[in-house]
């Protein structure tokens, strides 16, 4: 058994079991990567991959225990690696990022200017996407830390640690009705079309809940994973924004109103996570404090010490986190 053979289940996996796409991602040949399948298979004495001809058609229940082995192990040669650069080029290195553009537009840029001027060796590389895609980024360890709050059932394979809560505010033109009031309730927000994020995305879930809770159904004219791009069609009449507070800039959303709707909704708590048994080099620790001061090296490698992330809400439950 070879590392190298170990990657290519891997990655086949990840390549939705097409080897061609496989062999061009790792830049080697198809017939190659499907010899060494074999080879372990053959070693094995099971079948990784189910088959139809040439075609791989799924992957085996054996198979699935066998690939999940061989991403750990993998991950663990990752970190042996991080262990020799720790000592070798402390303040050398990468960091992937994966999370959405709320974050990487109004949470992040003051915590990523800090971290360059201290570590300006180190190549920090930002990948915005959905909940899902950014999972993925994760489970093929494209990303070191994934920052979400929606849909966190996805992320069962990271440690996830929570660093803020945030809440909504609702957006409106101002010569909108609901411009002119002091306060707004979910009956008054039931009356207009909504423009808002899609289901799944940056806390869309507590939207539809509190709606829910008062037996209404909200009117959905319009969604969208980027705030920036909600408050365009808010301009243009499609609709009254709900998004997250913190993406209303006041310098350059002063053509709009902001309405506080914290009181209309449960808050939204935004975590940052990363692969079970991932060393985590000094300017990881430092991205991490950055980000929630709360989260000291100490804090982090206590977390990693217990079993699944209902153990680290536990330990958090008491925890009075800032908001946003």
């Amino acid at each position: 058994m070879k590392l190298q053979q170990l990657r290519y289940i891997v990655e086949v996996l990840h390549n939705n079991l097409n080897v061609s796409a496989t062999a061009e991602s790792l830049f080697t040949s198809q017939p190659g990567i499907s010899k060494q399948v074999r080879m372990l298979e053959d070693e094995l004495g099971i079948q990784i991959f189910g088959r139809s001809g040439k075609h791989l058609t799924h992957v085996t229940d054996a198979g699935q225990e066998v690939i999940h082995i061989a991403q750990q192990i993998l991950a663990k040669v990752e970190s042996i690696k991080s262990v020799a650069r720790e000592h070798t080029l402390p303040d050398q290195g990468k960091l992937n990022i994966a999370t959405t553009h709320t974050q990487a537009r109004y949470a992040l840029p003051p915590v990523i200017r800090g971290f360059m001027e201290k570590f300006p060796r180190v190549s920090l590389h930002m990948h915005q996407g959905t909940p899902s895609q950014i999972a993925d980024l994760a489970s093929k360890g494209e990303a070191d830390f994934v920052i979400a709050t929606e849909a966190l059932h996805v992320y069962h394979d990271l440690i996830m640690l929570p660093c803020y809560h945030w809440n909504r505010s609702v957006i409106v033109n101002r010569d909108h009705p609901l411009a002119k009031k002091q306060s707004i309730s979910i009956e008054d927000l039931a009356q207009y079309p909504l423009v808002t994020y899609v289901f799944g995305f940056t806390g869309r879930s507590e939207l539809d809940r509190a709606f829910s809770a008062a037996g209404l159904e909200p009117k959905i004219s319009f969604t969208a994973t980027d705030a920036d791009v909600i408050k365009t069609y808010v301009r243009l009449g499609l609709g009254i924004g709900v998004i997250a507070s913190m993406a209303v800039d006041e310098k350059i959303d002063g053509d709009l109103v902001r309405i506080d709707a914290s009181h209309l909704f449960d808050y939204s708590t935004t975590k940052i996570g990363f692969r079970k048994g991932t060393f985590l080099r000094t300017y990881m620790y430092d991205f991490i404090e950055r980000f929630a001061p709360h989260l000291t090296k100490e804090v982090v490698e206590r977390a990693c010490m217990l079993k699944n992330n209902d153990d680290v809400e536990a330990m958090f439950k008491k925890l009075t986190l800032p908001v946003r």
